[in-house]
C-alpha cells in the first residue's frame, strides 16, 4: 500500500503580530530535521507569508524559520497608520525592533529576499550592534544599488518619478479601485515579457492558479506603500557603510530586473566576501505558485552546505 504524504497546514504556524502599533501576522515553522539554526526570513516586494511557504518548507531542514509581515505588505497595517512613511530606513528600524523583541541574546541567520535583503542590509548598517548576532547572511536575488537594475539610467529616473506620483494617497486610491481588478491584472501580466516567459511553459490549470494568486497579492498589499517603496529602491544606495560579514548571494541567470555581476561588485564594497551562485529561475524568482521541489533551487548546494555547518 502506498502511504500518502500529509501536507503540513500553514495556518497552524501563523500567529498575530503586533509591532509598534501595527497589526500583521508572523509565521513560525519549526525544524523538520536536526538543524538547530534560528532563521529570520525577510520577504520582498509584492508578497505575503503564503507566497514563500514552499521556500520555508525547504529551509525547515536547517532549523526554525520565522517570517514576519512587513508594514503595508501581506495585509499588515501600513506605516501611514502611525504617521510614518514607507522608507527603507523605517523598514530597517522595524526589522531591528523585531529582532530585539524576538531573539534577544540568540544568534540568527538572516535570509533576505529581493527588497527584503535591502531592508536587512540597511538594518545592519543602522544598528551595527546587531551584526554580531548574525551567523550567516543570505541574499536571495537581493540588490544593493540603483545601478544593479537593468534599466537605462534615464528610464530608471523616469520610473522613479512616476512611482513616487503613483504612491501619493489620492492617486494610489484611484489606481486601487480603477485598475487593480482581476481582468486588468491578468491582461497586463500576460502581456509583459516576464509574464509571457512564465506562462508559455505552464498548463492552463497552473496558469489560472498563478493568476488568482497574482490578483490577490495586488489587492491585499497597500498600493501607496507598493509604489513608494518601488520609488525608494529605484534610487537605493546601500554601499555607503561597511558590514563586517560575508554574504551568500543567490542570483537568477534570467533575472529581468537585476544585473548579477554588478550586484556582486556592489556587495563586495560593503561585505567581507560575496559567495554568489546563479540559479536557473525563469525570471527574478520562481513563480508565485512554485511547489517545494521547484523552490529548492533557491537554496543551491553551496548554501545548503553552509546552512548545515554547526
Amino acid at each position: 500500500m502506498v502511504q500518502k504524504t500529509v501536507e503540513p497546514d500553514i495556518t497552524k504556524l501563523i500567529a498575530p503580530l503586533n509591532m509598534n502599533g501595527l497589526q500583521g501576522r508572523m509565521l513560525t515553522a519549526p525544524a523538520t530535521k536536526s538543524g538547530k539554526r534560528e532563521m529570520l526570513l525577510v520577504y520582498g516586494h509584492h508578497a505575503k507569508l503564503e507566497r514563500w511557504w514552499s521556500l520555508v518548507q525547504n529551509l525547515q531542514e536547517y532549523g526554525t524559520v520565522t517570517m514576519p509581515d512587513l508594514p503595508g505588505f501581506g495585509g499588515m497595517d501600513n506605516f501611514y497608520k502611525i504617521g510614518k512613511q514607507p522608507t527603507v530606513d523605517n523598514y530597517a528600524d522595524y526589522l531591528a525592533s523585531f529582532i530585539k523583541m524576538r531573539y534577544k541574546k540568540r544568534r540568527i541567520t538572516i535570509i533576505g529576499i529581493s527588497f527584503g535583503f535591502v531592508v536587512a542590509t540597511r538594518m545592519l548598517q543602522r544598528y551595527p550592534e546587531l551584526v554580531g548576532k548574525v551567523d550567516i547572511l543570505v541574499s536571495m536575488v537581493g540588490f544593493m544599488h540603483h545601478d544593479d537594475f537593468l534599466l537605462k539610467p534615464r528610464t530608471r529616473r523616469v520610473f522613479r518619478v512616476l512611482c513616487r506620483l503613483f504612491g501619493t494617497r489620492p492617486v494610489a486610491f484611484f489606481i486601487r479601485y480603477a485598475f487593480l481588478n482581476g481582468a486588468v491584472i491578468r491582461n497586463v501580466y500576460a502581456n509583459m515579457p516576464s509574464g509571457k516567459r512564465r506562462l508559455s511553459t505552464m498548463d492552463p490549470f497552473a496558469v489560472d492558479e498563478l493568476m488568482k494568486f497574482e490578483v490577490m497579492l495586488w489587492q491585499i498589499n497597500d498600493v501607496s506603500t507598493h509604489w513608494r517603496t518601488t520609488s525608494e529602491f529605484l534610487g537605493i544606495d546601500n554601499c555607503t557603510q561597511r558590514i563586517d560579514l560575508p554574504v551568500w548571494h543567490v542570483a537568477s541567470k534570467n533575472d529581468h530586473y537585476l544585473d548579477a555581476e554588478i550586484t556582486k561588485q556592489h556587495m563586495l564594497v560593503v561585505f567581507n566576501a560575496c559567495h554568489q551562485t546563479l540559479i536557473e529561475a525563469k525570471a527574478h524568482t520562481p513563480n508565485l505558485t512554485a511547489g517545494k521541489e521547484e523552490m529548492r533551487m533557491m537554496i543551491p548546494p553551496a548554501l545548503q552546505r553552509e546552512l548545515q555547518r554547526k
